[in-house]
Formats: structure tokens, C-alpha cells, sequence
């Protein structure tokens, strides 16, 4: 009975003392997030997960959409349930010396189209719980870039090497396209597999598909459940390359999954992803999970019941457009309830990220940045993203640092115990202790891009500055040739039609575009985020320095991969579905696309045939015509 007694004073002591501590700690005069990141971070009280993650019972993701009848309507999957305290710091912290740390989980979540200004910690309009609370507990990402179209941004990630290093350097790659990755590249899933990890895809790939060597099974993911092409319907899973060349795009490995129209793809990734973490085992051995997600990606389309929260959103697009967000919102909840329902949520390491800006006229804002998708202006670029893990050793703070999408695959191989330098070639940098630690980043530039293919055609200088490209270094952006319409669009509340505003920012963005006859922007970005000020003129200096950075980094420039569209890859003569059509002893894509294209466009008739399609693309990159497929 003493000991007993005894335990309970003891136990109300610390319990006090605990709470004197932090309580002064956080009443500390000038005391924030930023300044403190280290203060108070125990799992056991600041991580919360278990508190108030979900959006309201009745817009439960899967109590809404049918979920599988063994994962549980969402009222037994809600992350609010009681999940119990985290008390550690993760698996490694209780690891004897003679024991080798756990390489981490890695769980990367990738949403289509998601601009600056769709998420809730940047706009308060837009719910999203989840992700607000995952990206405050862990280091939200505030000069992080990606590329302005689907195609470049995945390629990158997946390569850690520039467009201009794969070929990719010019937009996206079209369904009947004969060009993916190219097969000399090592991929990160490959990397990671080698290093024993089970690798995964759930979503959209957008990498090319015309041969089975180029599907994602074949470049170094153990399994994949998803869509090929760039934009599928939510429901249906028809996707569509101009009139009459349409087809089902859901696949399963290399086979296609018929009969799943009806089910909200959202949910039915979400779901695949959860079964994937229930089902893996050993759990000791390291998991690579990557959820693509074609939401928030036209057409725009989510269940009723999401839209209700945003009814006073007069807008229709912009109501449809967060309701998407939403779900993406309440599939975060769901993937992230269960690593730790699952026991691996301690030892994983969860990265979100946007894969290009958002389109103003389908719902999307990036306000206050400038330009859209599509766009080498900040709207375009500048991504959404966050970490969030146990294993930060820094959290709850916000990184400043120059962070780029090719960094992912250094970071995530070295995190797993591999080097990077293994794979040689790499433009990324290991990120893990500017990320974890807060140490000053090792990026101190950004080649955004440059498209030899995309010129205004003026006389050339020292750099042509009509051909279209863009660079950052240090503080300093240039951009050249044509970065794209260069507007600034608030989030559209009005309730007219988005084609409206679309008309509105085409005058708007050529007016001002024909006053100043520029084909050379340079802008200071930490002093003027929104691209304002365009200061070329003023500092000539730093124009030259710029451009010969561009120089530099166009002479190790690859061929542009880009031929035409191959007919032979019409679904109506293949089942009705999107496959592989080119069978393997055609030869590689490398020879089909740089030999190939070069040899058909070498003839005069043919290149001026070429070129007379590639300015017609271009002339509808910024169209509606074109606004579903890219």
C-alpha cells in the first residue's frame, strides 16, 4: 500500500513539473516555432496524431465511396480514434551498440496540380486538418521547387537529374508517344531495391508506356496499381489523346484491371496503399511506398458530400477544386493512421509534395505567386511540400532553404544506407540534414529548365535569349525566350464561367508583355517573391553571370527526345485499353527517339512539317484545349 501511495505522489510531482515546464517554455517572450524548433517535441505530447485529424464523419473518404468490406467503414479507420502515445523517438533510439540502425520506411505522396494557395496552411479557406497538423509537427518546405508541367516534375524525381539530362527537356510525354525514361538511367525505386527495399507505386506513372520495358514494374517498382497516361476520369478510367483515341487506363503490374469503373480513384488508391501497408512483412524490412495521386488534376470531380463544407465557395470550379483537395486531405489521414496502426509509422519518413503549380481557370490558385502551370514563373514552380517523421531531429519549424525535386533521390538513398554517388550524374543534393538537422542547404542554384525546342525565334547573342529557359542562383532568377503568361490571378470566387477569367488574363498578360519587347527577366526572389520587379535593366552584371550559367549547363545538354505521335498506339487497337504497343525488338526508346526523330526531321519537307506542329502545340500549351491533358 506504501509503494503504492508512494508511486502515485511521485507520479503527480512529475506531472506538474512537467506542466510548469512547458507552459513557462512556451511563455517565453519572443519564443516561436522557428526560434525554438527543438523545444517540447516529445511524440508523447506534441505529435498528436490521434487528436482531431479527420474531417467530419459524414465526409469520411470511405464511409462515402465503399471501401473494401475487410478495411472497415471510416468511422473504425478515423485517425481520431485511440492509437496510443508515441513515447520514442523511433525504432533506433533503444538499439544496442553492436545493433545497425533500421533503414526508414519511406512513404512519398505525390498530388497532381495542387498550386500554392490550395492547401490550408497557406490559405485558411481550404481544409485541410491533416495535412496542416503533419506539416506543423514536422518542416514545412517554403523554397522548394519543382517543374511547371506532370512529365518533368515525375522524370526528375525519379532520376534526380535534370530535364536536359534525360531528354525530357521538352513538355510532357503524350500517350501515343514512342519515348519513356531512358532505360541507362538508374531510377530511385531501383536504387532502393537494391538496398532490399519493397517497392511500390500506387497512381499515376506519366513516364511513358510504349514498351513493357519502359512500365514502372520494369523500372524498379516491385508492384504497381495505376493509371499510364497523364489524366484519367475519376469514376470511368477512360482517358482520352484527341477525338476518337480513347481507352481504359487502370493497370495492375503490367495487366489491366477491368472493372473497377464506379469507385472514385482517390479512394481506390487509398485503399491499395492501406492494404499495402497491412500486408507487409517482415516489418523490420524497409518499405519505399509511393502514392501518386492524379487529385487534384482535372476533370473536377469529387463526392457530393465534400462539397458541402465549401457551399459558400459561389465559384463552381473553385468549389469542386477544394472539395478534390479534401479528399487528398482524407487520404493523408488514412495512409497515415495506418503506419501507425501497422506499428511502422516510428521508423517512416512521410514526404508530400505537389508535382507543379495549379491552373487558375479549372479552380486551382496560386495567389500571390505570379503564373500558372505550365509556367517557368513562380505559380508554376514553386511547390507545396513537407516532412514529416519521428526521425527529424529539428521539427516544427519552417525550411527556407533552396530545396529542388532531383534532391529527393540522393536524400532517400543515402537515408537508406546507400550512396548516391553510386549512380553518377546526379544534379540533386543529399537534403536529409538541411531537412533533419536544419543545417545550411548544399543547393545554391536551380536550372528550371531549357527547352532548345521552344524559341520566339529573334537574332541569337552570346546565349539566345529566345530560347526558352530559367535559372536560379542564390537570391537571383532569370528567365529567357517565353516563361509562360505571366499573371497574377486571385482565387476565383466570382460565379462566372473560368473561361472568363481566362480571357481576362490572356489581355492582362499580353498587354503587359508587348510594352516591354522583353525576352530577359531577372528578378530577386527573397526580396520580391511575387516577381514584380523585374530588374534586368538595373543589374546587367548579374544578367551576364546568369547567362553563363546557362551556358554552362547547355553544354552538357542531351539530345531532346520528343517524336511524333506513334497511330499504332490507338487502345481501339488494343482492347480498348492503353498498353504497350511496340514490341522490344524494335529496338530501345534511346533509338527510336534521339536517332529516330533526328533522321525523320534531317529532310527539309519533313522539318519544316515538324516544326510547323511543334509551334501549333505550343500555341495550345496554354489553352483549355489543352488544360486536361497536361
Amino acid at each position: 500500500m506504501k509503494a503504492a501511495v508512494f508511486v502515485t505522489v511521485l507520479s503527480l510531482l512529475l506531472c506538474v513539473d512537467s506542466s510548469k515546464t512547458k507552459n513557462s517554455s512556451r511563455s517565453e517572450p519572443g519564443w516561436t516555432l522557428d526560434t525554438r524548433p527543438d523545444q517540447d517535441l516529445g511524440l508523447d505530447q506534441d505529435l498528436g496524431l490521434d487528436q482531431d485529424l479527420g474531417l467530419d464523419q459524414d465526409l469520411g473518404l470511405d464511409k462515402d465511396l465503399g471501401p473494401d468490406k475487410d478495411l472497415g467503414p471510416d468511422k473504425d479507420w478515423g485517425i481520431e480514434q485511440d492509437l496510443g502515445p508515441e513515447q520514442d523517438l523511433g525504432p533506433n533510439q533503444d538499439l544496442r551498440p553492436d545493433q545497425k540502425p533500421r533503414r526508414p520506411h519511406l512513404i512519398f505522396i505525390l498530388i497532381d496540380d495542387q498550386g500554392y494557395n490550395d492547401i490550408g496552411y497557406h490559405n485558411p479557406r481550404i481544409r485541410t486538418p491533416t495535412l496542416d497538423r503533419l506539416a506543423s509537427e514536422g518542416v514545412r518546405l517554403e523554397s522548394y521547387y519543382v517543374q511547371p508541367i506532370c512529365t518533368p516534375s515525375r522524370s526528375q524525381l525519379l532520376t534526380g537529374r535534370y530535364q536536359i539530362h534525360t531528354g525530357l527537356q521538352h513538355s510532357i510525354i503524350r500517350p501515343q508517344q514512342p519515348n519513356c525514361l531512358p532505360s541507362q538511367l538508374d531510377t530511385l525505386p531501383q536504387r532502393l531495391q537494391r538496398l532490399g527495399y519493397k517497392t511500390h507505386l500506387v497512381g499515376k506513372w506519366h513516364l511513358g508506356f510504349c514498351r513493357k520495358s519502359c512500365l514502372p514494374t520494369r523500372k524498379g517498382f516491385d508492384t504497381f496499381f495505376g493509371s499510364l497516361t497523364g489524366s484519367v476520369d475519376y469514376y470511368s478510367y477512360g482517358s482520352c489523346d484527341g477525338p476518337g483515341v480513347c481507352g481504359y487506363d487502370l493497370h495492375e503490374n503490367e495487366s489491366v484491371a477491368w472493372h473497377q469503373e464506379g469507385r472514385y480513384s482517390t479512394t481506390l488508391f487509398t485503399q491499395r496503399a492501406r492494404k499495402i501497408l497491412q500486408s507487409h512483412y517482415p516489418p523490420e524490412r524497409p518499405l519505399f511506398l509511393m502514392l501518386s495521386l492524379q487529385a487534384v488534376h482535372t476533370p473536377l470531380v469529387s463526392p457530393t458530400s465534400y462539397q458541402y463544407p465549401y457551399h459558400a465557395m459561389t465559384n463552381l470550379s473553385r468549389r469542386k477544386l477544394a472539395a478534390m483537395v479534401s479528399t487528398v486531405d482524407e487520404a493523408v489521414k488514412n495512409v497515415t493512421y495506418a503506419l501507425r496502426k501497422t506499428g511502422l509509422y516510428k521508423n517512416s519518413v512521410i514526404i508530400y509534395s505537389t508535382d507543379n503549380g495549379a491552373q487558375p481557370f479549372t479552380g486551382g490558385s496560386n495567389w500571390p505567386l505570379r503564373g500558372r502551370k505550365g509556367t517557368y514563373w513562380e505559380g508554376g514552380i514553386r511547390a507545396v511540400g513537407f516532412v514529416h517523421s519521428p526521425l527529424l531531429k529539428r521539427r516544427r519549424r519552417v525550411s527556407t532553404d533552396l530545396l529542388h525535386i532531383t534532391d529527393w533521390f540522393p536524400t532517400l538513398v543515402r537515408l537508406a544506407g546507400g550512396d548516391p554517388d553510386q549512380s553518377p550524374g546526379l544534379d540533386g543534393f543529399d537534403m536529409w540534414p538541411t531537412i533533419s538537422e536544419g543545417k545550411p542547404s548544399p543547393r545554391t542554384e536551380i536550372l528550371h529548365n531549357i527547352d532548345p525546342l521552344h524559341k520566339n525565334y529573334k537574332p541569337s547573342t552570346a546565349w539566345d535569349s529566345s530560347v526558352q529557359a530559367a535559372i536560379r542562383v542564390g537570391d537571383w532568377k532569370l528567365l529567357t525566350g517565353d516563361p509562360g503568361h505571366g499573371d497574377w490571378v486571385p482565387p476565383q470566387i466570382l460565379p462566372s464561367l473560368p473561361g472568363r477569367w481566362w480571357n481576362l488574363e490572356r489581355s492582362f498578360s499580353f498587354s503587359h508583355k508587348s510594352m516591354k519587347h522583353s525576352s530577359v527577366w531577372l528578378f530577386n526572389i527573397s526580396a520580391d517573391p511575387y516577381e514584380r520587379q523585374d530588374v534586368s535593366d538595373q543589374r546587367p552584371e548579374i544578367v551576364q553571370v546568369l547567362l553563363q550559367r546557362l551556358a554552362h549547363y547547355n553544354r552538357s545538354a542531351v539530345p531532346v527526345v520528343f517524336p511524333p505521335d506513334d497511330p499504332r498506339a490507338n487502345p481501339t487497337r488494343r482492347r480498348g485499353a492503353w498498353e504497350p504497343w511496340i514490341p522490344e525488338e524494335e529496338g530501345t526508346e534511346e533509338e527510336e527517339g534521339v536517332e529516330e526523330v533526328q533522321r525523320r526531321s534531317s529532310g527539309r519537307r519533313r522539318g519544316k512539317c515538324h516544326l510547323c506542329k511543334l509551334k501549333a502545340f505550343f500555341h495550345k500549351l496554354n489553352s483549355r484545349m489543352l488544360a486536361n491533358k497536361i
